[in-house]
Formats: C-alpha cells, sequence, structure tokens
C-alpha cells in the first residue's frame, strides 16, 4: 500500500484511528450476544488483525511515525506498569513442584523452538528463526513478550502475521485439550502416584490473596501515567547508550531497554509503588500493549499469512516437545496434572490463560494460576533471550 494513497495519514489520525479499533473490539467483547465468539476468537486476535485489514484496504499506511512512535515507547510503557505489580513474595509461597513444572514449560519452549526450526526450516522463509524468536516469548510469558523479542531481534513485520496465526491456533488448541483433560485429573494422579500435598499447602497459603480494587481517580491515574512516560523514556535513553551485542543480532538497543524496565519494574515491586496496582496499573499496561499490537497489525503482509501451514506443522511440534518435556518431569517429582496443566498455560498463554486453566481444575486454586502466570512474564524476557540465541544459531 503506497503511503500516500491511504485515505488517513496524519499520523494523529492513523493513531486515533487504531485506538478506536482497540476500543471498538474490547466494546464488542463485553456483549453478551458475541461472548461465544470471543472464547473462540481472543480480544487480541482481532486487535492484530483488524488494523492488518485497514492497511490492506487502504484505510491506514503501511509506513507513518505513529507506528515508529508507538514502537518505541508503548512496549516499555507496559512492561513496566506489568512488572510493578509483581508479588514475588506470593509466588516463592507456591512450593517447588508449582516452580519446578513451570520451569520445565519453559525448558521446553526453549529447547522445542530449535528443533522445530531445526526439522521445517527448509520450508520456511530464511529470517523464519525470528518469527520464532517472537513465538518464543509469546509462550514464555505472553502478548508483552512476544512484542518485546520480536522488537530485539528485527521481526521482519511479514513474519508477524504467521507468527500469530500459530499463537493463536495451536496455542489456544493446546489449551483446549487442557480443558478437555482436566476431567481424567483423578486418573492421571492415581497412575503418577501425585502427591497432592503441594495443591493443599497453595489453597491454605493463597487464601485471600487477591486485594481490593479501588476505583481509579486523577491523582492516581496521573502517577501511573508519570511513571510509565518517565520510565520509559528514560529507558529508552539508557538502552540505546549500550553497545549491541551478537552476530545475527541478538542483544539490540531495544532489548537492553527491555531488560532495564523489566529489571526497575521488578524491583519497583518491593516498594510502595506496587499500590498502584489497586487503581489499575496493569490495566494501564496492557492498554498500551494493545495498541502496540494494533500498529504492528497495520504494517503485516496479509499475504504473508498463507505460509502458515509450514509454520502449524513447526509450531506443533514445537508444542509437542514442550509436553513431552512437562511430563517427563511430573512423572519424575509425582506432580499431580493440575500442575502440569497449570505450568503449562503459565509459559504459553501467560497470565491471562493459566487462571482460566487452574479455575477449570480446581476452581479454589484460580489465584495459583495468576501468581504461574505472572511468573511466567518474569522469565519470559530472560528465557526467551536464551531462545532467541539458540534459534538464531540453527536458522540465523
Amino acid at each position: 500500500m503506497d503511503n500516500t494513497t491511504a485515505l488517513i495519514t496524519d499520523p494523529m489520525a492513523v493513531f486515533a484511528y487504531i485506538a478506536a479499533a482497540l476500543g471498538i473490539v474490547f466494546w464488542a467483547s463485553t456483549l453478551p450476544n458475541l461472548k461465544k465468539f470471543f472464547r473462540i476468537i481472543p480480544p487480541i486476535i482481532l486487535a492484530y488483525f483488524v488494523p492488518t485489514l485497514s492497511t490492506t484496504v487502504g484505510i491506514t499506511p503501511m509506513a507513518s511515525p505513529a507506528y515508529d512512535w508507538m514502537r518505541a515507547y508503548l512496549l516499555p510503557i507496559a512492561l513496566l506498569l506489568l512488572m510493578i505489580t509483581v508479588d514475588l513474595k506470593a509466588i516463592m509461597r507456591l512450593g517447588p513442584v508449582a516452580l519446578i513444572m513451570m520451569l520445565a514449560g519453559t525448558v521446553g519452549i526453549i529447547v522445542g523452538g530449535p528443533i522445530a526450526l531445526g526439522v521445517f526450516g527448509a520450508w520456511l522463509p530464511e529470517d523464519a528463526w525470528k518469527g520464532f524468536a517472537a513465538l518464543a516469548g509469546s509462550w514464555i510469558g505472553g502478548t508483552a513478550n512476544m512484542v518485546a523479542m520480536a522488537e530485539s531481534v528485527g521481526t521482519p513485520d511479514s513474519l508477524m502475521g504467521p507468527v500469530i496465526v500459530i499463537d493463536t491456533v495451536v496455542g489456544y488448541g493446546w489449551m483446549g485439550l487442557l480443558l478437555f483433560f482436566s476431567a481424567w485429573q483423578t486418573r492421571f494422579d492415581k497412575w503418577n502416584n501425585a502427591d497432592r500435598r503441594g495443591l493443599e499447602d497453595a489453597q491454605r497459603h493463597l487464601e485471600g490473596l487477591q486485594s481490593d480494587g479501588k476505583a481509579l481517580d486523577l491523582p492516581h491515574l496521573t502517577m501511573i501515567m508519570g511513571l510509565a512516560f518517565a520510565g520509559a523514556v528514560l529507558g529508552v535513553w539508557l538502552g540505546g547508550m549500550v553497545p549491541e551485542l551478537g552476530d545475527p543480532k541478538i542483544i539490540s538497543h531495544t532489548t537492553w531497554t527491555v531488560l532495564i524496565v523489566v529489571t526497575v519494574g521488578l524491583m519497583l515491586s518491593f516498594t510502595k509503588v506496587r499500590n498502584l496496582e489497586q487503581y489499575g496499573a496493569s490495566t494501564v499496561g496492557f492498554g498500551a500493549l494493545y495498541l502496540l499490537v494494533g500498529s504492528i497489525g497495520a504494517q503485516a503482509d496479509l499475504a504473508a499469512v498463507l505460509e502458515t501451514p509450514a509454520f502449524l506443522l513447526a509450531g506443533s511440534l514445537w508444542i509437542a516437545i514442550h509436553v513431552a518435556i512437562l511430563l517427563g518431569v511430573a512423572r519424575l517429582i509425582r506432580a499431580p496434572l493440575f500442575f502440569v496443566a497449570v505450568g503449562s498455560m503459565a509459559n504459553v498463554g501467560g497470565a491471562a490463560s493459566a487462571p482460566v486453566v487452574a479455575g477449570i481444575y480446581n476452581p479454589a486454586l484460580a489465584p495459583v494460576g495468576v501468581l504461574m502466570g505472572i511468573a511466567g512474564y518474569i522469565l519470559g524476557i530472560y528465557g526467551a533471550l536464551v531462545a532467541a540465541w539458540l534459534l538464531a544459531m540453527v536458522g540465523g
């Protein structure tokens, strides 16, 4: 699409259009008649593909200064606000079984990606490893990590369409299987001679975990926005001062920005700054993240989605390796199926999906899914960098 022929070209108007499209998508997701539709097609998918279609039909341009600004600053804004809400002490109280299973799931993603790329690399684009690096970010923590890795390794916009499709079809397909297997957890635990005391301990420690939210007021909104923008600008400035590393490049200026913002956010989570979550700090963070996803979608090549068959096969093998490692570790430590399922979703689905799976297996332990999903966000940046390094060795 020629930028001069697009219906909307003014950078502020482009930003407003993407924000309005995102608002309509999420408004539609609240309508009772569309609840079933959005269970199958999550809003994040439409947040990406509506801008993609808009560019394809000529409403928005393929390139715009608005996209450049959004890519530079919305990611650190989102990550900073998500990290300050982390409760590391509560995560550590989950016990060794939960943490081991989550780490096993992470190892499965790190190992599975390079193997799948090696098997299917001949049928994939030359720079497919960069798309796999973005997918590794998604499957170790969620959408924020996917975008962070895509920015870090320079994933081409043409590969983001297939990556989103794989993330949806394979990732949510596996989630569906996990929900189906919930009916078999008693048989699995009996076959595995599972020690269920960890579940009881987790439930006891997590009673009353969820804090009460408070109505957002102007003072706290300004504090959240001030922290977010100041932290993002400072992170970008500091990241730009550190040299890039790797050949092919793995640690870029954007990577340094992400690492700085995530680390500072985690440090702030031990202070009173974490109380901003009571006023919706993470919600603001997710809003910034989804706006960024929309800007990435507006720059994507819709035709690239046709390349997904080989990608889907590679993604399926990748998940299969992840599952095999999880089951092997579960057998060794006699972990209940609950921790297998939630440990997997804490990686593949992140904090949005893990509590759903946890609630299906045991409604009283839904907070375990929340904490394991948040732990996935923390591991995601660091673990995905290892995965990207391995992927670059295989396909770079």
